[in-house]
Order: structure tokens, then C-alpha cells, then sequence
């Protein structure tokens, strides 16, 4: 049985209608207030996953910063360590080159060993005067000096130091030529350039050798002996190209014209050579050549000599060297003994030369 629904003309129709569409509205309500949840739940998911977006890029922008400045700082240190690896190869090189270099010496100083185990022999006697090692020399200097004098000048060299610093005090010295005729010269110190160090390098020379424990003979028949054993392949020797004696010491040196003749000679050391109709033995050892490496130089003032300038040419030379040299030999005047004299006019070149002088004086 069906009921009939009342008439919208009607209160009670009305009164459905009403209800029906209150009904509706809060259905409507109801559904809107879900889906304004359901938007509310979206919009924090979106909040979140947004964030959340955020954040990951963040991290992937501070992963990539990170990762960059990581690779920075790696790659400075790969360029850091290449800097490195490139001195320690600068290193090595210098280290190789210094190696080379102590070798090079070693062997020119086992080379320089073995010349001076192979000196020259020569007999020596102990005469019983001992002196301190630390006063021992091992080389000793005798240099000679060219000393060029200008013209109207003489040197003096007096036996005691003492008189040459009386003439030099007086400094102007007025001497008498006879005739009422008299001269004013002045009186100097002489100074020279001395040798105060000498360093030199020696190297055992390729195309020399040094010939001892020869006998006593006639020089050029010994040189001959010499150079003609010595020019013979067959003993071990070449061309020569020169051969001559040392006087001070007895020995001979031979220079061959090719480098490689020397060596084989030296290493054999003693040889048999005929001379004087027999067979004599005689040391074959190294030649040393030397090179100054170092020289140091200072003035030394001569404590015996005095340079006599302002001389006038006004008579013949001799004349005037012999009054000059009565003049000062005279204690009246101050001087004393003298050693040696040199006078040089006016207009004339000569030099004197100085033997023996060292740093401390003549």
C-alpha cells in the first residue's frame, strides 16, 4: 500500500518538503565538511611532501657543494702533490748530479793516490833535528817580482832595517854633487803586490810522464837514451813529442804527441832501458799539471828598500849613481850599509826584480 506523499499546497507538504531539503543541506554540509578535510589532508600531505622536496633538494644542493668542494680541495692536493713530486724529482736530478759529481772526485782522488804513492824516489837522511808537525809546510812559496821604475827614480836596498826607516822619516834628502852643485830627492817606501794564498788544482796529465831514479850521465845522451826507448812500440811507448830534464830534481819529462801512451807506461812504473852500454832500471810515474784555482793578493811594504824619486838628469848616469850611493852610505846622512842599488835616468825604461819577498817583508 502506498502512501501518498502530502501536497506541496498543503502545511504538512510544505512541512516534508522543508524537512526533505534540511535533510539535503546537512547531506550537503556533511559531504563538504569531508571534503574540506579530505582538502586539509591534501594540502598537509602537499605541505609535507613539499618540505619534504625542500629538503631533498637542500641535501642535493649541499651533497653537490660538498661534493665540489671536496673535489676542489682533491685536486689542490693532487696539485700539491705534484709540486711536490716535482722538487723531489729536482732533488733527485741534483742528488744524482751531486753523486756524479763525489764520484768524478773520488776517482780524480784515487787517481791523485795513486801519483803520490808513485812519486819520484829520492834518498833522504835523517840529520837529527826534529821540529812541531803543526809547523810543517807543504808548499812553499819563493815568488819574483818585476818591479818597472819610472825614469829620474832609484831603489836603495840597505843591510838593516833600521837605516831604511831613518831615510824614509827624513823623507827629503838633500844631496851634494860637488861644484857647489847639490840635488833634493825624496825618499818613499817601496810597496808590491805579494801572493797571500795560492790554491791549485793539480790533474794527472795524459800525454806526460815523469822519468826518475835515472844515473848520473851526460844530459843530451840521456835524453836521447830516453826518447828514443821510450818512442818504440814495443815498449809500450809512441811518438814522442818533446823530452826534457828538470835540473832541480834529476828527473826527465816526456810529452808523447797521442793521450793514450802515458797511462800504460805509468801503470808497468819500472822500466829496463839501456844506458850507458847496460841495462838500467829505471820509475816511470805520472806527470801532475797544475791550474791556480785561487789567489789572493796584498801589498807588503820592502823593510830594506827605498825609493829614491825627483832626480834631475844633470850628469852621465854612473856619475850620478855613485855620488847618490856615497851619499847614503853615509851615517852623517843617516844611512848605513847598502846591499844593492839601481838608478834610472830620466827618459829611460828599466825593472828591478825582487827574489824572495814574501808577505812579512824581503
Amino acid at each position: 500500500m502506498n502512501s501518498q506523499q502530502p501536497s506541496e499546497d498543503t502545511l504538512e507538504g510544505v512541512m516534508a518538503l522543508i524537512a526533505n531539503y534540511k535533510k539535503k543541506y546537512e547531506q550537503l554540509v556533511q559531504e563538504h565538511k569531508e571534503l574540506a578535510a579530505c582538502r586539509d589532508d591534501l594540502r598537509d600531505l602537499t605541505q609535507q611532501f613539499k618540505k619534504r622536496s625542500d629538503k631533498l633538494t637542500q641535501a642535493l644542493k649541499d651533497d653537490q657543494r660538498s661534493y665540489k668542494d671536496q673535489l676542489e680541495e682533491e685536486m689542490a692536493r693532487l696539485n700539491s702533490m705534484k709540486v711536490e713530486e716535482s722538487k723531489l724529482m729536482e732533488e733527485v736530478q741534483k742528488k744524482k748530479a751531486a753523486l756524479m759529481d763525489e764520484e768524478a772526485k773520488n776517482k780524480h782522488l784515487k787517481q791523485q793516490t795513486d801519483v803520490f804513492a808513485a812519486v819520484p824516489e829520492k834518498t833522504v837522511v835523517f840529520m837529527g833535528s826534529t821540529g812541531k808537525a803543526t809547523d810543517t809546510q807543504t808548499f812553499e812559496m819563493k815568488p819574483h817580482i818585476v818591479y818597472p821604475m819610472q825614469g829620474g827614480t832609484a831603489l836603495i836596498t840597505f843591510e838593516e832595517e833600521v837605516v831604511a826607516k831613518k831615510i824614509l822619516t827624513t823623507k827629503k834628502h838633500q844631496v851634494d854633487l860637488g861644484a857647489e852643485c847639490s840635488i833634493t830627492v825624496e825618499a818613499r817606501p817601496v810597496q808590491l803586490m805579494v801572493p797571500k794564498l795560492v790554491e791549485i788544482d793539480s790533474e794527472v796529465c795524459p800525454q806526460r810522464i815523469l822519468i826518475s831514479s835515472l844515473p848520473k850521465m851526460d844530459p843530451d845522451i840521456l835524453l836521447n837514451k830516453l826518447e828514443i826507448h821510450f818512442s818504440k812500440s814495443k815498449h809500450g811507448g809512441g811518438e814522442v813529442d818533446e823530452c826534457e830534464m828538470l835540473p832541480d830534481s834529476g828527473t826527465v819529462v816526456l810529452t808523447f804527441v797521442e793521450k793514450n801512451i802515458a797511462r800504460g807506461l805509468t801503470d808497468t812504473e819500472y822500466h829496463e832501458v839501456k844506458l850507458q852500454q847496460k841495462s838500467h832500471r829505471v820509475r816511470v810515474t805520472p806527470f801532475l799539471n797544475g791550474k791556480i784555482t785561487n789567489l789572493e793578493t796584498q801589498m807588503s811594504v820592502c823593510p830594506r828598500t827605498v825609493l829614491l824619486t825627483e832626480i834631475p838628469a844633470v850628469m852621465e848616469q854612473e856619475t850620478m849613481q855613485d855620488l847618490l850611493e856615497i851619499h847614503f852610505q853615509k851615517s852623517s846622512n843617516g844611512g848605513g850599509e847598502i846591499e844593492a842599488f839601481l838608478y834610472n835616468p830620466l827618459g829611460q825604461h828599466t825593472s828591478a826584480l825582487f827574489d824572495g819577498v814574501s808577505p812579512n817583508g824581503e
